[in-house]
């Protein structure tokens, strides 16, 4: 199995967070459902219907200006903006996210082989503290050190900025992501790569 191969070669693992760890829609849905309870309240419009569309346009077409597409299509006031990033960033979520099966178990594995683990995230840092903070981790998130990119200049330079500031062997590195950012930072470093779909192939 391609995980245990890389067990025995490897000492640091850096993931990605976003569909990586756990799926991202698994945020961003419960999201627009308590977005979409908020304007039924607010503003007597179907949460059903709202929370319906926002789900068949972020499958479709993303998360990029969802709320603008959402305003357009049900008259939703622009001052609701602010509480739709609200919720976006600092979200108390009705459910916790929980960590893909395989990842888990990958995950587990290099703590008992007393390695280290690293995250390495993309993206707003408190939108993303905030998901960290409501994963699931069954006790690993004492064995986690967590980088947001954001907080690197030049911010496509955070893996290199990393390795040198830990002191880390790149040739004992696994960068374990599915963007392209990771991919391109990966092969700068002369880290290897693994696209986390590996994992899930038997």
């Amino acid at each position: 199995m391609t995980s245990e191969k890389y067990l025995q070669e490897k000492q640091f693992f850096i993931f990605e967070l976003d569909n990586v760890i756990y799926p991202e829609k698994d945020y961003l849905l419960q999201v627009y459902y308590l977005f979409a309870q908020f304007i039924e309240y607010g503003e007597q419009l179907s949460a059903v219907d709202i929370l319906k569309y926002m789900q068949e346009t972020y499958l479709e077409d993303g998360e990029k200006d969802i709320f603008e597409k959402t305003a357009v299509k049900f008259n939703i006031p622009d001052k609701y903006k602010v509480n739709f990033d609200m919720l976006l960033n600092s979200v108390r979520l009705p459910l916790k996210l929980l960590i893909y099966d395989e990842v888990l178990k990958f995950l587990q594995a290099i703590v008992l082989e007393r390695k280290q683990i690293f995250l390495l995230v993309s993206g707003n840092p408190a939108m993303q503290l905030n998901k960290i903070k409501q994963t699931e981790w069954n006790g690993l998130e004492q064995y986690l050190t967590v980088f947001f990119t954001e907080e690197f200049e030049p911010e496509q330079d955070a893996l290199k900025l990393i390795i040198e500031q830990q002191q880390l062997d790149a040739s004992k590195a696994l960068l374990i992501g599915t963007s392209s950012f990771t991919e391109q930072s990966a092969s700068k470093c002369n880290v290897d790569y693994l696209n986390v779909d590996t994992l899930f192939v038997a």
